[in-house]
């Protein structure tokens, strides 16, 4: 099982809270997943409290477990037309992506070691 302290959290969040950003165009996000070869989109709420505690952890897994994808965090409420194209009405969702195809759907109830369980395998047949 894949635990993570509090205080690696709040180190992690420092790395990746740059990276939250209010308001974005879809097609950006469409060319960030087609730029990369592992793509992590982090959709959230800052008023769904499952976001917040989940959020530092997945964040944690990917910086520890999986270095060479790249994580995407997006606010669902700033930006319901992204959240709305790529079909996601529910927060938190993740959404994981290798060579620009979704590979995986996550939402509502997630737990860490499931979101590692289903990225381990893609990710080590691509970067291993």
């Amino acid at each position: 099982m894949f635990k993570v302290s509090q205080q690696e959290c709040i180190k992690v969040m420092r790395i990746f809270v740059p990276f939250k950003t209010q308001h974005m165009e879809k097609s950006d996000v469409r060319q960030f997943i087609e730029n990369e070869k592992a793509v992590l989109l982090y959709f959230y709420s800052d008023q769904c409290a499952p976001c917040v505690s989940l959020r530092p952890r997945v964040a944690a897994l990917i910086t520890a477990e999986f270095p060479e994808m790249k994580l995407k965090l997006i606010d669902s409420v700033a930006n319901p037309a992204v959240a709305a194209h790529f079909g996601v009405f529910a927060n938190p969702t993740i959404l994981i992506f290798f060579e620009g195809h979704e590979q995986a759907r996550l939402s509502k109830y997630v737990s860490v070691s499931q979101l590692k369980e289903v990225v381990e395998r893609p990710y080590h047949l691509l970067f291993d």
